[in-house]
């Protein structure tokens, strides 16, 4: 009777853990090998939901064509201008680092001018920060990237200046705004930059979709919170700025070289910034310059990879790629051999073509039960789910050397509307294109850019 009565508790156990494990599933919990999610979910309320973050330290990042956004008068693009533009962006990407290795070889030593490539496509900025400049301070919606290294914002008087939401920063009302002189170090660092008549220093970068942006290179203090000033910060105050920027009011730049931001603001915070990008338009997430308060328990940590052909990108090293729990049959010759980067700005994550290839084809076995639909742009694995409440679709991972993953939630794997869904991936044209993880791919996780022990890490639920 005793047996009886314990095959019976054990059955019922069970019963209970797979109606539990249903239920997870049906709510958008991860189960090992897929991901079943309410597709009302996946859509932005017209409302701005923030997050209920006590670190005033921290920035708040919000998508630029959100309800969060201060920018609520900007022409919103449609998914596929957005994926038009990004690949844009991926071109000009791809032929900077290209030339830079061309002419140096990875790990060699770059001793050629190379074109000013501290951006390379503005329009595709949608993640923006509000930052304060001067005494006393102005607040100015900025785009962030990890891509660009110098910061500017439009100044006055303005030669040429494109509409932007919030008033020019006038310098002569600043009582700590100074000029840099044309022969010094900071001015000669510059991938461009000019003398005025007076001897002043002048800025000049050109972006690849020919947005433009020149002026004065100067230094004023930068409050990024109210406890949180850094003092004779080195921008560009543009006097003439052209191409399709939108209505902020300039650029933050968060790469590598001298003249970004946390090269500016290590001596201060230390050499270590982390964000994490919100999952919706209509959430908030964070930019942290230094430590900003601890970090997540569940970081998790791969090596920075540096190139003296490319000193202002950051690489890790891709090592695998899982698809519904199982790791895709990649060499690593094919992951490894044009190097991998972390950029902010780029939305859709490229991989080697053979790598894509694989990808895509796991991925479809797991849409049999998915009608196809049509091409969104450079998006080829497309499905129609109108009409269905929920959606089924294979879990992905990207693992990292050192074990660092990123365990891609449902909306780091398919970026659509309510009535297409399609694999947030592409291939790139050529073998030695450098592969890249976008925005969309980093949602939700606390990003950790740890330049001083050169490292990146990857904590879930960072916004949360």
């Amino acid at each position: 009777m005793a047996l009886f009565s314990d095959s019976i508790f054990n059955c019922c156990v069970l019963l209970l853990l797979c109606t539990l494990s249903c239920c997870l599933c049906v709510f958008g919990v991860k189960l090992d090998a897929e991901y079943v999610v309410k597709m009302r979910s996946l859509q932005p309320s017209a409302v701005c939901s923030s997050s209920k973050d006590s670190n005033l330290s921290r920035l708040t990042v919000v998508h630029r064509y959100g309800p969060c956004s201060p920018l609520q008068m900007e022409e919103k693009l449609s998914h596929e201008q957005i994926i038009d533009n990004d690949r844009a962006r991926v071109d000009s990407l791809h032929h900077r680092l290209s030339t830079a290795s061309n002419v140096a070889g990875k790990g060699g030593l770059l001793d050629v001018s190379i074109p000013a490539h501290t951006g390379n496509l503005l329009s595709t900025g949608n993640y923006i920060v509000n930052v304060g400049i001067g005494t006393p301070k102005q607040d100015f919606s900025v785009v962030f990237d990890t891509g660009s290294d110098i910061s500017w914002i439009q100044c006055n008087p303005c030669n040429h200046c494109y509409p932007q939401k919030d008033p020019l920063f006038d310098p002569a009302k600043s009582s700590t705004y100074s000029s840099i002189s044309c022969s010094s170090d900071e001015c000669t660092q510059l991938d461009s930059h000019s003398c005025s008549a007076y001897g002043k220093c002048r800025y000049d970068v050109k972006y690849s979709d020919n947005s433009t942006s020149t002026g004065n290179f100067g230094s004023d203090t930068l409050t990024l919170s109210p406890s949180d000033l850094l003092p004779n910060f080195m921008f560009g105050c543009s006097d003439s700025s052209s191409g399709v920027i939108g209505r902020t009011a300039g650029l933050i730049g968060l790469g590598r070289e001298k003249s970004s931001l946390i090269s500016q603001a290590s001596q201060k915070y230390g050499a270590v910034f982390s964000y994490c990008l919100p999952s919706l338009s209509s959430s908030t997430g964070y930019l942290s310059i230094g430590s900003g308060g601890p970090l997540p328990p569940n970081v998790q940590y791969t090596p920075m990879i540096s190139y003296a052909s490319d000193s202002s990108s950051y690489y890790v090293k891709l090592v695998a790629i899982k698809v519904g729990g199982m790791k895709l049959d990649i060499s690593q010759t094919v992951l490894s051999a044009a190097g991998t980067v972390m950029d902010s700005g780029t939305v859709i994550t490229r991989l080697p073509q053979a790598a894509y290839s694989a990808m895509r084809a796991v991925f479809r076995q797991h849409m049999t039960n998915y009608t196809a639909a049509p091409a969104l742009s450079i998006l080829d694995t497309c499905y129609d789910v109108s009409g269905r409440g929920k959606i089924k679709v294979p879990a992905v991972a990207l693992v990292f050397d050192g074990g660092a993953s990123l365990n891609l939630g449902f909306d780091g794997i398919i970026y659509g509307g309510p009535s297409q869904a399609c694999l947030a991936f592409a291939g790139n044209t050529k073998a030695d294109e450098v592969s890249i993880i976008g925005n969309t791919q980093q949602r939700k996780f606390t990003v950790v850019y740890d330049i001083s022990n050169q490292r990146i890490g990857f904590g879930a639920h960072g916004c949360s």
